[in-house]
């Protein structure tokens, strides 16, 4: 290098994304790129890249910034420039549109009912202008940002099959015809075009739900030829989990479409150290040809609505219907029926073990009260049935409460996270008063307790997990590793001390152990503080 970089960060171990052993170096970064990695810099004795910024990395690794695969930070992003809920923890890019459900593309009626749909997880919008319909315009939403001056950190987008469905049918649980199935073609197809990286559904979700399996895969075959990808929350992850799994396979193998499994857990009693059982059948996929990725989160709760958790016939004709049915006796005495006696749809096929659901947030908040307990505990302290206590905050928060549910297995969690196929996702639910940790420590979860705490992965193999592999997945020909002419994305942390300071008592508490981390060479963290800098933009599916 003839002239001076923006930056070098000297003397730093460098695990570069690929899953190769580290090595120490430094990097120099000018006009938002990598422009030079000079190793052993300093013991070669060799001419050191100069910068008008020089960072001492002495102890620290550096390596990309962290991609969480799955996000649910849609509104998030537009209403906090801070977002040091992601940006702390070293995330550099997120994707969101997950699980079928989202706000582009939609019309008025759509997005009204959407809204009022995902409530729990983004809470209502009010204070979001929703100045967008297509997938195209909430992409430059986000670009624009605050100001003009971007979001705090980038994200991709996948095209909500719920949503699109919502768009062209309604909330009906019946076949698409001829007609309404060109519609989602056309409107995936559009999403793609416009920039999404490819299409997600939510399995368990009303109305995504409602799709059959013939319905998803001529979807996909729209996905597979504008080079995007398949993210579903597959229909089961309790009773007939295995199956759902394979059902997922199989569709996306006729369509010809890159697969990517969402959450890919195994929960429930009845999954309890099944995990190899998935792993076998997706090594015996990926060993007939199929692209297959998947994400998983490090903990063992979930989180989604209390509403998810209901049989799909509920929620056919949308919110309102729903509502109506919950605030019928004889419906609703239904309801519970096939949620604790037969196992709804909505909750895996499994009775619903209210000891396991946990109240994490309302909209209302004159319901605060409930959050922090089981339902069970709730009814009892009420001297009620737990369905009793569940429908009245379904009704009175109008479908707003969101819930961890203790149902997951370490053991599970551990085999799937070591598969050559993981990448890492939070599932962070930001909105509510006890989010899941996951929402705010996933990523130096994984480093400090997986892998300096527990060895469950090498660091090397982590962060290739956590970077370069799901950079690979997305088709990003920059991001994702440390390489000379790469976007310089990237994070500086400590490994003797980086950890995940959220906890279930506390899960806004934001992690230890990682002082920078740069967006396009500006920092977004630095020495452990948020800056001001909203380096975040939009990521567009490429070619």
């Amino acid at each position: 290098m003839d002239d001076l970089a923006d930056l070098v960060i000297q003397d730093a171990d460098v695990a570069d994304g690929s899953g190769a052993p580290s090595y120490r170096a430094d990097v120099a970064v000018k006009g938002g790129r990598i422009v030079a990695i000079v190793r052993e810099a300093a013991a070669a004795g060799c001419q050191r890249p100069r910068g008008t910024r020089e960072v001492d990395a002495e102890g620290l690794v550096l390596s990309p910034g962290f991609i969480d695969m799955h996000a649910h930070s849609d509104l998030a992003l537009l209403r906090d420039p801070d977002h040091s809920a992601k940006a702390a923890q070293g995330v550099t890019l997120e994707v969101l549109g997950q699980d079928g459900l989202s706000y582009a593309p939609v019309d008025d009626r759509t997005l009204a009912e959407v809204r009022r749909t995902i409530t729990g997880w983004n809470g209502h919008g009010d204070d979001i202008d929703f100045d967008w319909r297509s997938v195209g315009e909430y992409l430059d939403r986000l670009d624009h940002g605050f100001d003009g001056q971007g979001i705090a950190v980038n994200a991709a987008y996948l095209v909500p099959q719920g949503t699109v469905r919502m768009l062209a049918l309604g909330w009906e649980d019946r076949e698409a015809t001829p007609q309404e199935l060109d519609r989602m073609r056309r409107l995936v197809a559009d999403g793609l075009r416009e920039g999404a990286v490819g299409m997600s559904s939510g399995l368990t979700y009303t109305p995504g739900m409602y799709a059959r399996d013939a319905e998803l895969t001529s979807l996909c075959r729209v996905v597979a030829e504008y080079g995007g990808y398949y993210c579903p929350h597959h229909r089961s992850y309790g009773a007939g989990a295995l199956e759902a799994y394979e059902e997922m396979v199989a569709l996306t193998r006729e369509a010809g479409c890159p697969l990517h499994l969402a959450h890919a857990t195994m929960n429930f009693g009845v999954n309890e150290g099944k995990a190899p059982e998935l792993l076998a059948l997706l090594d015996a996929a990926l060993a007939q040809g199929s692209d297959i990725t998947l994400d998983t989160y490090p903990y063992t709760p979930g989180c989604t609505t209390l509403a998810a958790l209901l049989p799909s016939w509920a929620g056919e004709g949308g919110p309102e219907a729903l509502l109506a049915r919950l605030r019928d006796d004889d419906t609703a005495e239904r309801v519970r029926h096939h949620m604790e006696v037969l196992g709804a749809d909505g909750c895996h096929g499994v009775p619903v073990a209210w000891e396991t659901v946990e109240i994490s947030g309302v909209n209302d908040p004159g319901l605060g009260a409930y959050v922090g307990r089981t339902v069970l505990e709730s009814a009892a302290l009420r001297g009620e049935e737990p369905w009793t206590t569940a429908r009245r905050l379904l009704v009175e928060d109008r479908l707003g409460p969101t819930i961890l549910q203790h149902v997951g297995h370490e053991e599970n969690v551990r085999t799937i996270m070591r598969h050559r196929a993981h990448t890492g996702g939070s599932d962070g639910i930001l909105h509510g008063a006890k989010p899941h940790p996951r929402a705010y420590g996933t990523f130096p979860h994984y480093l400090g307790h997986y892998v300096r705490e527990s060895g469950v992965l090498t660091l090397e193999e982590c962060v290739a997990h956590l970077t370069g592999r799901p950079a690979a997945r997305l088709r990003l020909p920059d991001r994702g590793l440390v390489r000379e002419g790469y976007r310089a994305d990237l994070v500086l942390f400590d490994p003797a001390t980086v950890a995940a300071g959220s906890t279930f008592a506390a899960p806004r508490t934001l992690p230890t152990g990682i002082p920078h981390v740069l967006i396009d060479g500006r920092f977004v963290v630095e020495d452990g503080r948020r800056t001001d800098v909203l380096a975040g933009r939009a990521v567009r599916r490429t070619a």
